[in-house]
């Protein structure tokens, strides 16, 4: 366990005054490593909830650049930093939230060639992407690496929030047993076509926040084999069962995908929309 100083018991007491997380709980986190891919919409409460909380190292992987019209839903960014890559900008508001947190940034895109050989350093991994292509590339590598993978998605008015882990729940389901395989390019606008309420997002992402911090400390009910939906128009969630497919092409019982699928324009998307 960490030998915490005394600005360390002051910054994370409320935590350490909780039952289920204490002094134990919060060494947990400061030794614990999660990978983020994203630092947009979902990546900004994600990865400022994780600084806050004391996760010791966070990974944050997205090619992009701030943009004027990121700032509606994308907090962790301000005006000042627009033409800023997004992992740059993030790590100085992590950083200055929270200076005993590390932040690894990747200013690329995650791909078929890099993905498992980054999240092999790291104990969780929370999808904040915007694309389908990279959802698929993301959970297949979790699969193959054995990694507990925290997924949210938004589109609009809505939200929603899964967790994989089948390498831990035998009969737990991965992403593909809810989606085989990714619409048709062109077929789901993407945000900037569809548009976004933008508070939706510090809805989903604090739940992946929440979410990965119950992980990091091994307490409360997880999302495994559920789904978390949300409808911000009508203020309803619903927690939907999520089932293992026997025929899943990747967890299944005969699978078919037995190493990364690349799928079209998987590369040339933005994250964290």
């Amino acid at each position: 366990m960490i030998d915490f100083t005394e600005e360390q018991i002051e910054r994370y007491s409320r935590h350490i005054i909780l039952p289920e997380v204490g002094a134990e709980g919060q060494s947990k986190l400061l030794n614990a490593k999660v990978f983020m891919i994203g630092a947009g919409g979902l990546g900004s409460p994600i990865a400022y909830y994780l600084a806050a909380a004391g996760v010791g190292t966070i990974g944050i992987a997205d090619a992009d650049v701030v943009d004027l019209s990121n700032l509606q839903r994308q907090i962790i960014h301000n005006q000042e930093r627009i033409g800023t890559p997004k992992v740059e900008s993030a790590k100085q508001t992590m950083q200055a939230l929270n200076p005993d947190v590390k932040v690894n940034t990747y200013n690329y895109f995650v791909t078929e060639d890099n993905i498992r050989e980054i999240i092999s350093e790291y104990d969780i991994i929370i999808d904040g992407c915007d694309n389908f292509p990279t959802r698929f590339l993301v959970n297949d590598a979790c699969y193959f690496e054995k990694k507990t993978l925290i997924s949210g998605a938004m589109f609009r008015f809505e939200g929603q929030v899964a967790t994989y882990k089948p390498h831990v729940h035998k009969e737990g389901p991965c992403y593909r047993c809810l989606y085989p395989e990714p619409p048709p390019t062109g077929l789901v606008p993407s945000c900037s076509e569809a548009g976004i309420l933008g508070a939706l997002a510090g809805c989903v992402g604090t739940i992946q926040a929440v979410e990965a911090v119950k992980e990091i400390l091994g307490i409360g009910d997880s999302l495994s084999g559920k789904l978390m939906v949300f409808d911000a128009l009508r203020m309803e969630w619903k927690k939907l069962k999520l089932r293992k497919d026997p025929g899943c092409p990747l967890c299944g019982d005969n699978p078919t995908i037995t190493d990364l699928v690349t799928y079209e324009q998987a590369c040339e998307l933005k994250f964290g929309e």
